[in-house]
């Protein structure tokens, strides 16, 4: 690609009201709309008393911010490209970034709550909307869901950002969302909840709490399925497994080292293990080497005994066990002689559901579908956590989950690749579009660019959103 140099010269003018920078966003608002997310925000989201009005008309407000995180806006300030002259043709009640970061520092922590309500109720309308949870079945034919927990640190800097601390990344400062997510074998994960908590936060803090916002929410979209919550040693702890069994759901969470597993893996009888070659092979989380071969075997478990008997919990504990390599011996280091006996590093999982062996140990392993929640969240809104006051960044987060879904069902309604693309890659071909405005009889027609790449994807998304035009008289 180089510079076309049939012009002797480039002159620049920002003189035309018929253009829009992003396109895209015409069937993301328009969907919102047909959810009844503006109502819905009207409904729930009260902040009164407010100085200068800051609670006031926060259906425009919230439309406002979700518009700019969609366009990719990862801060307050990003909000302001959609304050173009195009815009107001397509878009009413756009709010500027100053109005919109002083509603924002009027949050409190109930109104970041009443905000969770939102989330929780688009969902389960843009769930009714396509087919955001679906796909393979399994036992006795029910939908299987499958619930993930995770947290992550988003780096903050400045001395004025309430909440912030050095954590567990020595010397920096960070502010520590919490994320549950959802998705089944053949859909992209959508965000059940999100909560920002302060940096020094523990991992597991609050987790349980929120894992049952998620799971009433996933039991109202599919009452039915087979429920499975995944996540890593952090989350292994009796207030999880206890509400994962509340709402009829089945958890398979990595245990870590401890006596007692350690006691139920050395009980395993030699014989059971069963040798396993994946096909596509994964980073040990240990040692960072790539795992293509292991064994993998499975022990009847009570976990928990050391609290009251109504609070232990039977299930399985899955062992899966990788030969521990003696750097000195690996291909190319110059000393062949094979070691005396194997060395195993074994990494335990506890399961309550009824997945044969392979199949669960297959199942746990799909639980770094998260981080590529995590790393949609780093691509757009959650890049920057814009606010010094706690409870904005709070709302700020929760605002992002609500874009994440919007992004995500409009993928869904694109249907093929984009299906299950990430975020950033539905933002870049589909709503970062550049469109010319023409108005007409009551209509208005958007000119995209001439073969575009993704024309055939776009134009089903429009016809998905939009309703079609009125039919001729004849």
């Amino acid at each position: 690609m180089q510079s076309l140099h049939a012009a002797s010269a480039v002159d620049v003018a920002f003189d035309e009201a018929n253009l829009i920078a992003d396109a895209g966003l015409v069937p993301a608002v328009a969907l919102a709309e047909q959810v009844g997310l503006p109502e819905l925000v009207a409904e729930h989201v009260a902040i009164v008393g407010a100085a200068n009005g800051a609670g006031a008309n926060p259906a425009a407000k919230v439309m406002s911010l979700l518009g700019g995180m969609l366009a990719g806006a990862d801060s307050i300030d990003d909000v302001d490209r959609l304050r173009h002259a195009g815009n107001g043709v397509v878009f009413a009640g756009i709010r500027a970034p100053s109005t919109l970061g002083t509603f924002l520092r009027a949050f409190t922590h109930g109104h970041v709550q009443q905000l969770n309500a939102v989330l929780r109720q688009t969902l389960i309308r843009l769930a009714g909307h396509a087919p955001i949870l679906s796909g393979a079945e399994g036992q006795g034919g029910d939908l299987v869901v499958f619930v993930d927990l995770d947290s992550t640190h988003r780096q903050v800097y400045g001395y004025a950002k309430q909440g912030a601390a050095v954590g567990r990344h020595k010397g920096k400062k960070t502010l520590h969302p919490l994320l549950v997510t959802a998705c089944t074998p053949t859909t992209a994960p959508i965000v059940l909840a999100a909560r920002l908590r302060k940096g020094k936060a523990a991992d597991v803090r609050g987790a349980h709490r929120l894992l049952a916002e998620a799971l009433a929410t996933v039991r109202v979209i599919a009452p039915t399925a087979i429920i499975v919550v995944r996540g890593d040693s952090k989350f292994y702890t009796a207030d999880i497994v206890a509400t994962a069994a509340r709402y009829g759901a089945h958890v398979s969470l990595t245990t870590g080292s401890n006596p007692s597993i350690t006691t139920a893996i050395t009980g395993i009888d030699p014989q059971v293990w069963t040798p396993v070659h994946y096909p596509n092979a994964f980073i040990d989380e240990d040692t960072g080497e790539l795992i293509s071969d292991a064994e993998v075997a499975e022990v009847a478990y009570t976990a928990f005994t050391a609290r009251p008997k109504n609070q232990q919990v039977t299930g399985r504990l899955m062992v899966r066990r990788v030969k521990r390599l003696n750097p000195k011996t690996a291909p190319g280091q110059g000393y062949q002689q094979d070691g005396l006996f194997d060395v195993w590093r074994h990494h335990a999982v506890f399961v309550t559901s009824g997945f044969a062996m392979l199949q669960a140990e297959s199942q746990h392993r799909g639980h770094a579908i998260v981080e590529q929640v995590i790393a949609d969240a780093a691509a757009s809104a959650l890049a920057h956590l814009p606010s010094g006051v706690f409870n904005a960044n709070a709302a700020w987060t929760v605002l992002w989950a609500i874009a994440h879904n919007l992004t995500r069902t409009l993928g869904v309604l694109t249907g093929g690749r984009h299906a299950r693309a990430t975020t950033s890659t539905i933002r870049a071909q589909l709503i970062n579009v550049p469109a010319r405005l023409a108005r007409g009889a009551r209509r208005l027609t958007l000119h995209l660019p001439q073969a575009w790449p993704w024309e055939g994807a776009w134009t089903l998304l429009h016809a998905a959103v939009h309703r079609p035009p009125p039919a001729a008289a004849a």
